[in-house]
């Protein structure tokens, strides 16, 4: 039986591809790719580029990167269409996402759409705060510390909260909103707690605390924020 495999390709290195993810890739008959420019590659295919066989039949399909939620609705549901007709044909087909198609990933609306028609399988992949802890050889949370994954396009009152309430803050998209996010931790003297990793596990990686930056800096798309509040490992 033909399925639909939603793969998750890591935060960028290529030799962060779990086996299980190469393995799939190497049984599909085509792929999709997300692309948030028309005309470019995009990131998830770059990264598994050295995994994707030659006679691999790539999709590229452009993925809206707006706000207007019905027009991005518009263009899941033509790209869902198709797909369902080429697993329908007895191809298996799979959907690129950066990181793992759990967190923050268009992969999520796409299966949600298609697993009454046809079969869905998700592959796990790393996330870019699993590789940022790895790199610095810091735990994510110990013992009973609480850790939140938030997105700094959450409103100022709740990413605030969530701050304060927890030991371990995982902020991600922060190039987003940055200087909402720099003036919420700078009155909190947590600058200094915090690191940033911009482009995680990529050769343009560069790692520095939230301190040395300013509110008015700009920070590639690919930056996230580690919030650690206590001292030690």
């Amino acid at each position: 039986m033909a399925s639909f495999y939603g793969i998750g390709v890591g935060p960028g290195d290529s030799e962060l591809l779990t086996v299980k993810a190469v393995e799939t890739i190497k049984k599909l008959d085509i792929l999709y790719t997300p692309q948030a420019h028309r005309g470019s590659k995009s990131v998830a295919e770059k990264i598994a580029a050295p995994y994707l066989p030659a006679d691999l039949t790539i999709k590229k399909r452009h993925f809206p990167m707006v706000n207007d939620w019905d027009t991005k609705m518009k263009s899941w549901r033509e790209i869902a269409a198709e797909i369902k007709n080429d697993v329908q044909d007895g191809q298996n087909v799979g959907f690129l996402t950066l990181g793992d198609p759990s967190v923050y990933s268009t992969f999520s609306y796409i299966a949600d759409m298609l697993m009454q028609e046809i079969d869905v399988q998700t592959i796990a992949g790393i996330s870019s705060f699993s590789q940022i802890a790895a790199s610095q050889s810091i735990p994510l949370m110990l013992d009973e510390e609480s850790l939140e994954i938030v997105p700094a396009t959450a409103d100022e009152e709740k990413l605030a909260k969530i701050i304060d309430l927890n030991d371990n803050v995982v902020i991600m998209k922060i190039a987003t909103n940055f200087k909402k996010v720099f003036q919420i931790l700078q009155a909190r003297n947590l600058l200094e707690k915090t690191i940033v990793v911009e482009n995680a596990s990529m050769p343009t990686q560069r790692v520095k605390k939230l301190s040395d930056y300013s509110a008015d800096d700009q920070l590639p798309y690919f930056t996230t924020a580690l919030l650690k509040k206590r001292e030690g490992k």
